[in-house]
């Protein structure tokens, strides 16, 4: 059920007099990033194709260029001549400033009128521009249904290798657990030597500051905390890899508490065994903590 961030999609069209392609290309982020390089003269494209991919995507640097090549089909460009009127009165206006300011303008040629917005129009430039549009976003559907699918297949690997490595912080945990068992006879052991020893060198040592003391160093090398927390990491993460949509966030935010563990089991361990078993810890956390930032 997760979702990779890295995906890759491209698509040939054609319709409404015009060809084109596409080419999308997502890698991962901390948000949603979106960069379209799309050709000007398509009121509306660009707000309904970020739209629609917003429906798509909530995490991912994504990167969407299209290419339009205009078949140039249909009638040409008529002469508006509402449009026409308008520029000529304009022109007008501009030359009698410039007269009242004593400057000379230099003379407008027909191709300068015809060349001013509104003058030339195509007959049917609206419709063709919406047709356009409709074509091009029904088009982008399917692309999008591609990218989601590029995205899901790498999500499935990214999921399996996911749940590997948290089957091993799973097993190192366990034997994490039972070395702590291990070190605690012997930390007894030791520990009942040390106070035979002080006592019989001691004079006037208070029994209750000396089990204050020992309560004390009991307390700072149990690491049972620390490995119910890690059980409960173990647990929380199945059950994100379980879910649908993004998880990403979640996964690296429990990576951080999964490290916050193993370090506070290693600084406690007292044991060459346990030492190496938190070392162990951190090398397959830090490897989990890589993978998650591809997550969607």
């Amino acid at each position: 059920m997760v979702n990779s961030m890295t995906g890759f999609a491209s698509g040939r069209g054609e319709g409404a007099e015009a060809r084109w392609t596409w080419d999308l290309r997502g890698v991962n982020a901390r948000g949603l990033d979106l960069r379209l390089r799309l050709p000007d003269g398509i009121d509306g494209l660009e707000p309904a194709l970020r739209a629609a991919i917003g429906r798509r995507v909530q995490r991912g640097s994504l990167t969407l260029a299209l290419r339009l090549d205009r078949n140039g089909a249909g009638e040409g460009p008529r002469l508006a001549r509402a449009g026409l009127a308008a520029a000529l009165a304009a022109l007008a206006g501009v030359e009698q400033a410039a007269i009242d300011a004593g400057l000379g303008l230099a003379p407008v040629s027909a191709a300068d009128v015809l060349a001013l917005p509104g003058v030339l129009v195509r007959e049917d430039a609206e419709a063709d521009a919406a047709a356009l549009r409709a074509a091009l976003l029904a088009d982008a559907e399917r692309l999008l249904d591609a990218f989601a699918a590029a995205r899901a297949a790498e999500g499935a690997s990214l999921a399996t290798i996911l749940a590997g490595q948290v089957d091993r912080i799973a097993a190192l945990a366990g034997a994490a657990r039972a070395a702590a068992a291990d070190r605690a006879e012997e930390q007894a052991r030791a520990l009942r030597a040390a106070v035979a020893r002080v006592l019989e060198t001691a004079e006037g040592l208070d029994p209750a500051r000396l089990a204050q003391e020992l309560a004390l160093i009991a307390t700072r090398s149990d690491v049972t905390e620390e490995l119910d927390r890690l059980a409960a990491h173990v647990a929380a993460a199945r059950a994100m890899l379980a879910e649908t949509g993004p998880v990403g966030r979640r996964l690296d935010f429990l990576t951080q508490e999964f490290n916050r563990e193993a370090n506070t089991l290693c600084a406690k361990a007292g044991s060459a065994a346990l030492t190496r078993i938190g070392l162990d810890l951190k090398a397959v956390i830090d490897q989990l903590r890589e993978q998650v930032q591809n997550v969607e």
